[in-house]
């Protein structure tokens, strides 16, 4: 199947029982038994629920992989995966990760024993200096938020494997319709599926799909046993939305690369990162591995009081956490999704105050134009 087709078709389709075409929402917790242990593939809820069940088994597909997972958000997601290692274990993480990441990282798991290494993975040299004789796997998010730097997943896998690690790839921003890092040698994908795979601003979600059989009964003995679980209703949604997964990340990209051409020549923005530009760093690396270079722009204005009034002027673009919506989104990554990285640190990365990050929506892309136009004079 191609990749529109298997948006539509892939996974499970329907419901045999009543013909219905699209996966009922099995709104239930618990499932009648002919006798003990004796049963119809369902038991109960946290491990299992026929709706989470078909989400699982599509997003399995559309990512290429061995087996897939729904969690109650990205977080829930991205700590599931690390609990698949020990105290005592090490990870070599992209620097420019998402703030939660960071977070979860340094806050959280730190008091388990996990220890964390965070460098710019775009530079492979930088990640083959970071393996330490501890260390069990390479975490990559690429494009990167909010400064949006791509690593070769391609290149980073063969060194991850060299050393007997795992590679596990935050593939959010590119989604499954542009990218799919198992068929480039990785071992795990995640997404937070809040994001392009929900797509309406309606659902919190995480999505893990692996590439062995190995790693399949390894997640899901962590995924039952701490029950982070997405919920039928959520995951009913999550299908709903990739079904139009492609129609929108062709659009948006076809609006971004419109607004991008904007920005680079007005006068008042000082730098527009964006991977679809020659002048991108890494620019061929994403050209090789994916389909399209997505809906996501950061620039700089110079300054947060000049990112406040342009804030303040905005009427088509939403002031809002998140992104990959079908509502064009604006945000400071220094002050809100970045927020929980220290400052000195952000400094170093180059996420400064004047920062201002778009995820472009399917809004009419001249009245998107227009309004950056108005804001900025």
């Amino acid at each position: 199947m191609r990749r529109k087709t298997k948006l539509i078709h892939g996974g499970i389709s329907g419901d045999p029982h009543t013909g219905a075409v699209s996966v009922p929402i099995y709104q239930v917790s618990t499932y009648k038994q002919e006798a003990v242990g004796k049963h119809s593939g369902f038991e109960y809820s946290r491990t299992g629920n026929p709706t989470r069940h078909a989400l699982e088994e599509l997003i399995k597909d559309l990512e290429n992989g061995e087996a897939g997972f729904a969690f109650g958000s990205g977080m829930a997601a991205i700590t599931a995966v690390m609990m698949l290692f020990k105290s005592g274990d090490h990870i070599v993480l992209t620097d420019d990760v998402y703030g939660g990441t960071f977070r979860v990282m340094t806050k959280v798991l730190n008091r388990f024993g996990i220890e964390s290494t965070f460098v710019d993975t775009s530079d492979l040299t930088n990640l083959e200096k970071a393996i330490q004789p501890n260390t069990k796997a390479v975490y990559i998010e690429t494009p990167t938020n909010p400064l949006l730097k791509i690593t070769d997943i391609e290149k980073a896998s063969e060194l991850a494997k060299k050393h007997n690690l795992l590679t596990i790839v935050d593939n959010t921003f590119s989604t499954p319709y542009w990218q799919t890092p198992i068929t480039l040698g990785a071992d795990i994908v995640l997404h937070s599926a809040t994001k392009y795979i929900g797509g309406h601003s309606d659902v919190v979600a995480g999505l893990v799909v692996v590439n062995s059989k190995k790693l399949a009964e390894d997640l899901h003995f962590v995924q039952n046993s701490t029950g982070g679980v997405l919920g039928p209703q959520d995951s009913w949604l999550l299908m709903r939305g990739i079904k139009t997964l492609g129609v929108r990340m062709e659009e948006t990209e076809q609006n971004t690369i419109k607004l991008v051409e904007f920005l680079l020549n007005h006068p008042l923005i000082e730098k527009v990162y964006y991977p679809g530009l020659e002048s991108h760093p890494n620019h061929d690396t994403a050209k090789k591995q994916a389909g399209g270079f997505g809906g996501m722009i950061s620039f700089d204005v110079g300054s947060a009081e000049k990112a406040d009034q342009l804030l303040e002027k905005i009427h088509y673009f939403t002031l809002a956490e998140s992104l990959g919506a079908v509502e064009s989104l604006i945000s400071v990554p220094a002050r809100m999704t970045h927020a929980s990285i220290p400052a000195e640190r952000r400094a170093e990365l180059g996420i400064t105050d004047g920062l201002v990050r778009i995820s472009v929506g399917l809004e009419d892309v001249e009245d998107l134009i227009e309004d950056l136009t108005q804001a900025l004079q």
